[in-house]
């Protein structure tokens, strides 16, 4: 039997007049991997600060069993800001015995992408105070990890890692053997550790077996039978439902909960986006030309990050766009932009944009743009338009759209100077699809947002029909919103990934195994004619596009004559020659990447 390592007995916890937590009682044993999720402000961060002991309750108590050994990672560190990386994470070893120890090495590498910690100027030896708070967040996270804990307790522990970072811990945290308790509003990560997870919502904490796919579909089961829920938040849970089910084969993969009752469950649900019926609007609203990239250069200062980039924005288009720190993805969005906004006269450092004469950009940033903080939420989002049309004939009122973000009756009228910083994004979201754009660039938008805005930003984007670049770190919201996947590697080139997210990681740990190796690089290999080798993958992935666009309409035309015997022969067999096409142009695509 599983020993206990903590109790919560009946907390309560009150904030003014709000029971945060009201008579709340968990507890956590040897071997649990709890995930905690929950709506911003409802108690998720007091909840587990108490559970730490970092915070009493006002009635109740929380125990520890004896000699417990407990790690926490909060939101803010408590590093010595004198001191150097060294000194706080590897206790001053010298290098020969921290470099022997294998555990350690893992650490350092998974966390900083080195073991000579690339991008910190002086490696080990970098002075803490200077650092940035994703800096210093990291070097907690590598410091609490190189201890022996029986129980870790850890606070958005993926704010600050990229896809690699997120997939390492992930990997690290399977494989230990303390228990663990996190907060973190990454559905991905949630999946691959946690085996149960706590809902806080309304003073209360529900307890669910399994990670976050067996989580929604037992909220969605449970809001069926009690028939009780709203009827928007029971919605939402089967879409996103039908969408794991339907979804990646990494993640459908492991049916860890009732499968027939599953697919019961959402038998009468779409698919989350009518991708023919949006590439129509887009045609519409945008025409042929979006943003098209000629031999484009982008620098950063005198860093080199994109050459001779060759590539097309088209109408409709759903790109995610993965890269490590600092290899150019903000910048091109960033280039892109100043063309769109100087109408083409701001170029980059050479190559030309060309932005179509209908393109409306509407650019979330990764600041939070400054507003005066005495506005009222509700007036905030007036200032841009009174109404916005959402696509596909939906229509709603700045405080229609206002309440689907979170932003209640009440809660609209709060002024801006005192929303928390995750509201403030909210708020920046609404204000740019307020403005009705027909082309949306996104870079990181789920900083600071709650899973369950998160699910409404997805519902929206669901029916938004235009063309969008998603930078982001959450594995999750890159595969629910986008249709494909560009990468930047950090050599001045972009590729696309027809894998996806897997074949990112697995490009990046062969880069990474290559550089690690103490076997000398073969004879560089003539360099050879690499611009037409460029243009030519580029040609590939044009072609690739199309046959995808050819396959959604056999598929529509299947559907339309299901009854026609002979005409479903005839279309099945016109689909089977387009999959065969589109295999061989991926296979060509794949060895051609490789010798670029």
């Amino acid at each position: 039997m599983a020993v206990n390592l903590a109790t919560i007995e009946s907390v309560t916890k009150v904030y003014g007049t709000r029971a945060l937590l009201d008579g709340v009682s968990l507890g956590v044993s040897e071997g649990d991997r709890i995930g905690v999720v929950g709506r911003n402000g409802d108690g998720k961060t007091t909840l587990i600060r108490m559970l730490a002991l970092l915070e009493e309750p006002d009635k109740g108590r929380i125990t520890h069993s004896g000699g417990l050994q407990l790690a926490v990672l909060t939101q803010h560190d408590s590093l010595d800001p004198k001191a150097t990386i060294r000194h706080e994470v590897i206790a001053d070893r010298a290098d020969h015995q921290w470099l022997g120890d294998a555990r350690i090495r893992d650490i350092i590498q998974g966390l900083f992408g080195g073991l000579d910690l690339p991008g910190f100027p002086q490696g080990l030896d970098t002075v803490i105070g200077p650092l940035s708070g994703g800096e210093r967040r990291r070097i907690a996270l590598a410091k609490l990890l190189l201890g022996e804990h029986d129980l870790i307790v850890l606070d958005e522990p993926t704010n600050h890692l990229d896809v690699e970072g997120i997939a390492w811990l992930a990997q690290h945290l399977q494989n230990r053997r303390s228990a663990l308790v996190c907060v973190t509003h990454d559905r991905w990560f949630l999946d691959q550790v946690c085996t149960r997870m706590w809902d806080v919502q309304r003073g209360e904490v529900r307890e669910y077996e399994g990670g976050y796919s067996d989580y929604v579909f037992a909220r969605a089961e449970r809001s069926r039978i009690e028939a009780t829920e709203e009827s928007k938040r029971q919605n939402l849970a089967r879409k996103e439902l039908a969408w794991l089910r339907r979804g990646a084969p990494a993640r459908t993969a492991k049916p860890r909960y009732r499968i027939e009752a599953a697919n019961a469950l959402i038998a009468d649900v779409p698919e989350p986006r009518d991708k023919s019926e949006l590439m129509k609007f887009a045609n519409a609203r945008l025409g042929r030309t979006v943003f098209e990239l000629e031999d484009v250069t982008v620098k950063a200062g005198p860093k080199l990050l994109l050459e001779q980039l060759t590539w097309n924005l088209g109408p409709g288009d759903r790109i995610g766009l993965l890269g490590v720190n600092g290899a150019g993805k903000t910048s091109l969005l960033r280039a892109m932009q100043a063309a769109y906004n100087s109408q083409g006269d701001v170029q980059p450092a050479s190559g030309v944009i060309k932005v179509g004469k209908t393109v409306r950009l509407a650019y979330l940033s990764q600041e939070i743009a400054e507003l005066d903080p005495a506005v009222r939420v509700l007036q905030a989002v007036e200032q841009v338009r009174g109404r916005v049309d959402l696509g596909k004939g939906r229509e709603m009122s700045a405080g229609q759209l206002c309440e689907q973000f979170g932003f209640t009756k009440d809660k609209q009228w709060t002024p801006v100077g005192d929303l928390s910083g995750g509201e403030r994004r909210r708020l920046q979201l609404l204000r740019l699809l307020m403005d009705e754009p027909n082309v949306l660039f996104l870079d990181e938008p789920t900083n600071d947002l709650d899973i369950e805005t998160l699910n409404q930003l997805e519902d929206l984007l669901d029916g938004w029909p235009g063309s969008m670049i998603v930078i982001s770190h959450d594995r999750f919201f890159i595969e629910r919103t986008t249709d494909t996947v560009q990468a930047l590697l950090g050599d001045g080139r972009m590729r696309m990934l027809p894998k996806g997210v897997d074949e990112y990681l697995e490009r990046r740990a062969k880069i990474a195994a290559a550089a690690l190796s103490a076997v000398p690089a073969a004879a560089a290999k003539p360099v050879g004619d690499t611009r037409a080798a460029k243009k030519e993958l580029q040609r590939i992935e044009r072609q690739i596009v199309k046959i995808d666009q050819q396959e959604r309409k056999l598929h529509d035309q299947l559907a339309e004559h299901a009854s026609d015997f002979s005409k479903v022969a005839e279309l099945d067999a016109q689909l089977r020659k387009v999959k065969e096409e589109k295999e061989e142009l991926e296979l060509a695509w794949m060895e051609l990447a490789e010798d670029v």
